[in-house]
């Protein structure tokens, strides 16, 4: 099948392409013109894969991107927990579904959408196991990014029930190897551990998140393309653990000493707005936010069973996922132990 990949450039994206590629599909990644293509493979002769030059916002190269096309991707978002243009998480996230409807609805020849949603969009779970059935509370919000998907989680579920062929898959906390972006946060949090930056936990382990190695969701992906059925919700997540779980089964694993103390979310998020001010000064985005801290004083835990029995989703335990992730970041230089 002629696949079109939106996202293609991120971290799952780009490793995505490579396995819709092994299993003998044909892909167009849709990139920006100043997109990093380091994670993409090498466009080829035959069209097998090939490069698409646009962006969801924009609808013409999107359309064009369509033509030909059976099956999309819906990967592309902006994953940040805090930008100094908010407005871009609406534009992105919420627009670019919209315009990919729009494309879909016109091209007329794509039999299905696998749409890349995010916990987020489901809301926190504090103190329960959330399902497919969760729909967000809209109660409250910790980031401009999970307002976004909450509101794109909607369009979504609207178009299901108008006869668009969308799946929709819900991935927890994506770690493993790959870019380094803000989606990888994992990895970025652990280079910080590893390198002094963050000498003890964040918080005191009362935040739960579902973690997901980034080859089991790619797997997770391609299922729900072969086996999803239309209108239906993913969960593709993983075990259920805190940060200061994953600080301490780093510590096992490369056999270098846990944290000795925890640092108290005020603290954290103090050090937060001082990162946002100095962001707005250089442009760098911060790794740690106060959103981040709004989202750590939550407990986001999922369960994939319906995944598991429906499209033979298998994630592996955390362990085994960090066991393959420490090595690959030290064979960069970027951890020491």
């Amino acid at each position: 099948m002629k696949i079109l990949m939106t996202g293609a450039s991120g971290f799952l994206g780009g490793r995505l392409c490579h396995a819709l590629l092994q299993q003998g599909h044909s892909v167009r990644a849709l990139v920006r013109p100043a997109s990093d293509l380091s994670g993409l493979p090498s466009p080829s002769g035959n069209g097998d894969f090939e490069l698409a030059y646009g962006d969801v916002t924009d609808y013409r190269s999107l359309l064009d991107a369509c033509y030909g096309c059976h099956v999309v991707f819906h990967a592309a978002a902006v994953v940040e927990p805090w930008l100094p243009d908010p407005s871009k998480f609406f534009q992105v996230n919420v627009d670019g579904l919209k315009n990919v409807l729009q494309a879909v609805r016109e091209t007329g020849t794509i039999e299905k959408i696998i749409y890349t949603s995010s916990f987020f969009a489901l809301g926190s779970t504090d103190g329960c196991i959330g399902d497919e059935s969760l729909v967000h509370h809209e109660r409250f919000f910790c980031t401009e990014y999970e307002r976004s998907k909450a509101a794109a989680d909607k369009i979504a579920l609207q178009a299901a029930t108008e006869g668009v062929p969308i799946v929709s898959v819900y991935p927890g906390v994506i770690y493993g190897a790959g870019k380094l972006t803000s989606g990888n946060v994992v990895a970025r949090l652990l280079i910080e551990r590893f390198n002094g930056r963050l000498p003890g936990y964040i918080g005191y382990g009362s935040d739960r998140y579902s973690f997901c190695h980034v080859d089991d969701v790619v797997q997770g992906h391609i299922a729900a393309m072969e086996k999803g059925q239309t209108g239906e919700r993913y969960l593709l997540t993983g075990e259920n653990a805190s940060f200061m779980e994953v600080f301490d089964l780093a510590a096992l694993i490369t056999k270098t000493g846990k944290p000795k103390f925890s640092i108290p979310l005020w603290v954290v998020s103090v050090y937060g707005w001082i990162l946002v001010l100095v962001s707005r000064i250089t442009g760098t985005l911060p790794l740690i936010s106060p959103p981040t801290v709004a989202v750590l004083r939550h407990q986001w835990a999922y369960s994939c069973r319906k995944a598991e029995v429906e499209l033979d989703y298998k994630p592996r335990s955390l362990k085994g996922g960090l066991e393959e992730m420490l090595p690959w970041l030290k064979s960069l230089g970027l951890i020491k132990f």
